[in-house]
């Protein structure tokens, strides 16, 4: 597995309309990406804290391949209307060294 991540920090006044571009933005381009397992938006829960984007992959080639891909281009050229609302961003990508689940 592979995990990207993005940090977005949203004013509280803009949260609600930032949250629907997302959202829409994730239903319309998200579907059907090779290797994306999951995708979630987390939202804060302190005004000092950011909005946190997702992203699980099969491998970091399948990101790759995403970030390349021209539903990535689409998705963000539609971003203007994400954009506004974000005053600061920071992509991080990890590997998991343990993943644990837990049924109960």
């Amino acid at each position: 597995m592979f995990v990207a991540t993005n940090r977005l920090f949203v004013p509280a006044e803009r949260a609600e309309e930032f949250e629907a571009h997302f959202r829409d933005n994730m239903r319309t381009y998200l579907p059907g990406v090779p290797g994306l397992r999951r995708s979630t938006l987390l939202r804060p829960t302190r005004p000092d804290q950011p909005y946190v984007s997702v992203n699980e992959f099969d491998t970091e080639d399948d990101f790759r391949a995403w970030v390349a891909s021209d539903s990535f281009k689409e998705a963000h050229k539609r971003n203007a209307g994400i954009a506004r609302h974000v005053t600061g961003n920071a992509v991080e990508t990890f590997q998991p060294s343990e993943d644990l689940v837990l049924l109960t």
